[in-house]
């Protein structure tokens, strides 16, 4: 019988559940327990199962650039970090209130990783989660409305609870995407939360954008909004590298 049981929760895809009743069959863990309890026992195995599963699969389709966890950052006096804004970022309330969030500083002083992180977290709350570099995301976004699939993709971004645009501002705005900018950010303003790196000053953004309107535009909407994380110091890559030589020799 349990052995028929145990097929059944494999067809129905109750893996937890399976995981957790073929373990109290082998270890005769259920003996000492009852009823209600065996049956407690299996619902929350099988909850913690698909929760972590949800985890995992939104881990995958955000595309993180770095496999980063707060708990990793490096709070350093030179870096500028304040710990207690970090983890008033984990806690993920600035989501819920539809908040954004700008990192700035050079290149390689960690703006990506701590963007990871945040977006880590978020996705370990249950929040939806993409993770997109600015340049690759407008090229995307050309070729989709050049192959009619615009209107799904950008359906997919608005989606999000909580979008990262990495590296914003590397490069000067054409015309179709400065307007495909407005349409991302107009989607998600007072509704979806946003996290841009850039290493460029946020006081040059409207110099980038371009075309003054549009830009007076955007940047109402991303910036008045937004908590300022500045980054600085020495930059990590060359830190860690230097560290690789010393260990090496």
């Amino acid at each position: 019988m349990n052995t028929a049981t145990l097929e059944k929760m494999k067809k129905m895809h109750m893996l937890g559940m399976h995981r957790s009743f073929q373990t109290s069959l082998e270890t005769a863990q259920n003996e000492n327990l009852t009823p209600d309890e065996m049956i407690t026992l299996l619902i929350d195995n099988e909850w913690d199962d698909r929760h972590n599963r949800s985890i995992d699969r939104g881990m995958k389709r955000a595309k993180f650039r770095y496999k980063a966890t707060l708990e990793q950052l490096d709070y350093a006096a030179e870096r500028g970090l304040d710990k207690n804004q970090i983890h008033r970022f984990g806690d993920t309330t600035f989501i819920t209130k539809k908040e954004n969030i700008i990192i700035t500083g050079s290149t390689g002083t960690g703006k990506s990783f701590l963007a990871s992180a945040i977006g880590h977290q978020a996705c370990t709350m249950g929040f939806k989660v993409l993770y997109t570099n600015a340049t690759r995301l407008f090229a995307e976004l050309k070729m989709a409305k050049a192959d009619g699939s615009a209107i799904k993709e950008m359906a997919r971004i608005e989606r999000q609870d909580l979008l990262i645009i990495d590296d914003f501002g590397i490069q000067p705005f054409d015309h179709p995407s400065r307007l495909t900018l407005l349409e991302i950010i107009e989607d998600r303003h007072g509704k979806r939360s946003t996290i841009f790196t850039s290493q460029v000053p946020v006081k040059q953004w409207h110099d980038i954008i371009g075309e003054k309107t549009v830009a007076d535009a955007v940047l109402d909407r991303i910036v008045h909004n937004a908590y300022r994380v500045g980054l600085t110091g020495e930059s990590l890559r060359r830190k860690w590298n230097k560290k690789d030589a010393e260990d090496k020799e």
